[in-house]
């Protein structure tokens, strides 16, 4: 009786791929927004860097923002911010974050009810649609000892599915926000029409500026430095920069699409 032969070498099994670094993705994403923000400015005649970045960072991982942040020092000095969605994320990123030293926005819609969670950690909030929403932020900001920064929040594109006020009533509404005692008025807010026409986008950005300038000339105490337009998002902030945007709000081009909230 003959032994067995020996049953050939099993094929190696192949090496499993790396994982994708992540933060390796979001430094590269990070830098070719940078670069679309600067072809825009210079397209639009202005100086490049003069269009700050807010990062939209709904659902995305404290350390998902680290690493963003890391990459802002090769940006050629353009400024960038955080912007937070919603109060609960706000709050639950913030200690996490609390020793960087960058802005934090709120750009969601807030609620009067978590004025107080959302102060804690705001340093802006871009949402402020109402005299009583801007009274409560008010009050508190006074008590804390902190004036804080808001931006009025005006609804370009009449779309019943958005917050912010109807264009008609933006500048009575910005000078009655100016005018409560613990806030400083920087600018306007909007979200551009959800349209495939270019036109019909850049007009409700076109229209936020020139909001924007009757709030400056109206010469309201409180108004002289009501200079911010934030307007602008990862698929139409070219035309936003060709406006005057002085502050887009990016999230996806950079972050990459975002998982559903838990």
């Amino acid at each position: 009786m003959t032994d067995r032969p020996d049953a050939p070498d099993a094929p190696e099994a192949p090496e499993a791929p790396e994982a994708p670094d992540e933060g390796a993705a979001v430094r590269d994403r990070l830098l070719a927004v940078h670069a679309r923000l600067s072809r825009a400015e210079r397209a639009a005649g202005r100086p490049e860097g003069s269009v700050r970045l807010l990062l939209a960072t709904k659902t995305v991982p404290a350390g998902v923002v680290r690493a963003a942040l890391s990459a802002v020092g090769e940006l050629d000095g353009r400024a960038v911010v955080i912007g937070e969605n919603r109060v609960q994320e706000l709050v639950a990123k913030g200690p996490e974050l609390a020793d960087l030293a960058t802005e934090t926005h709120l750009i969601g819609h807030l609620q009067s009810n978590k004025v107080n969670a959302a102060l804690r950690w705001a340093t802006c909030v871009q949402s402020v649609d109402s005299v009583g929403l801007a009274e409560r932020l008010g009050a508190r900001a006074t008590a804390t000892g902190r004036p804080l920064d808001v931006l009025v929040q005006v609804n370009v594109s009449g779309e019943p599915t958005k917050y912010g006020v109807d264009p008609d009533d933006a500048v009575g509404r910005a000078v009655a926000v100016a005018a409560t005692p613990g806030l400083r008025l920087r600018g306007l807010m909007t979200i551009g029409a959800r349209s495939p026409d270019d036109a019909v986008v850049r007009a409700g950005f076109a229209l936020l500026r020139e909001l924007r300038d009757a709030v400056l000339a109206c010469g309201a105490a409180g108004t002289a430095d009501a200079r911010e337009l934030s307007m602008g998002m990862s698929g139409d902030l070219e035309l936003a920069v060709a406006e005057d945007s002085t502050l887009v709000r990016v999230g996806t081009a950079v972050f990459g699409t975002r998982p559903p909230p838990a």
